[in-house]
């Protein structure tokens, strides 16, 4: 099984307050979409390392408004401007993210070149991307899932032209996996037509210290799991 999704880490060797909170930087297979999961401190070296560059970053996940989630992130947004953006970014984030961007842009006197959406994060789909869904569930601390879109059956032309079925509603119907029997008593089965559907890649990030049922029940049939904390 081929996922298409790259998961690099940005995180370094710095430890705050007795624990790092892991920064990611996900590349979106088929797309030049590059999600940024938190803004570690030195996050551009990490990007630079990684050939990343930072014109594709389409949005940005903070767990927390902690200062190993969002250190680097100031230096991120101004170096955004520096390379003239354009386009749209999205930023989404715990209560008090657009106080906390309003401070910094204050306190910085600075302001950025392009425009910048920020969400604040609820229990629901955030976001839907044309192979992509992002999940957010919020409780103690944030946690979320990307799911890539489930592929529907693929009616097989060729193997209904060999049976000499008639092209019309019929194919409409073994598509859904309908079975005919016909007046000799040959049954016709639908699900001989077609390829199955492809269930999709389903990669949950959990950012709570401690195993509990809610992660359990949010990670289930996950492909891969990855914590946000060392």
């Amino acid at each position: 099984m081929v996922i298409c999704m790259d998961i690099i880490n940005l995180t370094h060797d710095i430890f705050i307050s007795g624990h790092t909170v892991r920064s990611f930087a996900l590349k979106l297979g088929q797309t030049k979409n590059i999600w940024l999961v938190n803004c570690c401190e030195g996050c551009q070296h990490e990007l630079i390392k990684k050939n990343i560059k930072i014109s594709q970053i389409s949005g940005i996940i903070l767990t927390d408004l902690n200062a190993d989630s969002i250190a680097g992130l100031l230096g991120l947004l101004s170096s955004l401007s520096l390379v003239n953006r354009n386009k749209i970014l999205h930023i989404y984030g715990p209560p008090n993210l657009d106080r906390y961007i309003s401070l910094i842009k204050k306190y910085a006197k600075t302001n950025f070149c392009y425009s910048l959406y920020l969400h604040i994060f609820q229990t629901k789909l955030l976001v839907e991307f044309d192979t992509y869904k992002l999940y957010a569930f919020v409780k103690k601390n944030i946690e979320f899932v990307f799911l890539n879109k489930e592929r529907n059956k693929t009616f097989q032309l060729s193997k209904a032209q060999l049976f000499r079925l008639i092209e019309g509603p019929l194919y409409g119907k073994l598509k859904q996996g309908m079975v005919f029997l016909l007046p000799d008593g040959f049954v016709i089965d639908g699900t001989n037509f077609v390829l199955y559907r492809y269930a999709g890649i389903k990669i949950s990030f959990l950012s709570d210290l401690y195993i509990n049922r809610q992660s359990i029940e949010i990670s289930s049939l996950s492909n891969i799991i990855y914590s946000l904390f060392y």
